[in-house]
């Protein structure tokens, strides 16, 4: 009887590690994709680097500053995918300020880049916004000189060339939405806020010609 009975309990016994086995490899899937969200989550959050910005306007700088209204800068990577939402909450931000600021966006072009390498979509979104004009900033001159690293970092001057606030409009790399920068611009603009602000800007290296994501002030380790 025993020996009829098993292959039965040996047929049990693979099942039952073939199951753990299935078990164990499940498991290790869902972690494996936890540890990868979690790796975007840090790099999706984590703020580029920033440099010393001027407090007062540079006077080293070619751009003309407006002495009517305050003036944005935002200096930008043509290439930087997450830019996309710095440039879409440009727009929004001119529409709600209704002409009360002179905004401006400069595309870092590297030296020894082609010579259309900013003719790209980033480039035609931005220029598209009302109010908005946009240049190239040849070897990132003006980009040193009013300390920006960061693709999507964004200063506001106002009348007298005081720097009032300087950082990014977006909440997170690529994420479009309501954010504490372009909060703070409308506040100041209009008399609501008067201490100089800053916000975590997100966004590629300015000066990073492929714009990989190791090479934003963080390095994306899932």
């Amino acid at each position: 009887m025993n020996q009829a009975h098993a292959p039965t309990v040996e047929t049990a016994s693979l099942r039952k590690r073939a199951s753990a086995g299935a078990w164990i490899m499940a498991l290790l899937w869902l972690a494996g994709i936890v540890a990868a969200m979690a790796g975007i989550t840090r790099y999706a959050i984590a703020p580029g680097r920033e440099g010393e910005i001027p407090t007062h306007w540079p006077s080293a700088s070619r751009i003309v500053p407006d002495t009517v209204r305050p003036t944005l800068i935002m200096f930008a990577h043509p290439h930087c995918p997450c830019t996309r939402a710095s440039v879409g909450e440009l727009a929004r931000l001119m529409a709600d300020c209704h002409g009360t600021i002179s905004a401006q966006v400069w595309f870092v072009k590297p030296a020894g880049t082609a010579e259309d390498w900013t003719n790209t979509d980033l480039w035609a979104s931005a220029a598209r916004i009302p109010g908005v004009t946009v240049h190239c900033d040849a070897a990132g001159g003006e980009a040193q000189r009013f300390g920006a690293d960061t693709s999507g970092q964004t200063v506001l001057y106002n009348q007298s060339g005081d720097l009032l606030f300087h950082g990014g409009i977006t909440i997170e790399r690529g994420h479009f939405g309501d954010n504490p920068g372009a909060i703070a611009v409308k506040a100041l603009v209009n008399h609501q806020l008067t201490d100089r602000i800053q916000t975590p800007v997100f966004g590629c290296s300015l000066l990073d010609e492929e714009c990989r994501p190791d090479k934003g002030g963080t390095t994306w380790k899932p």
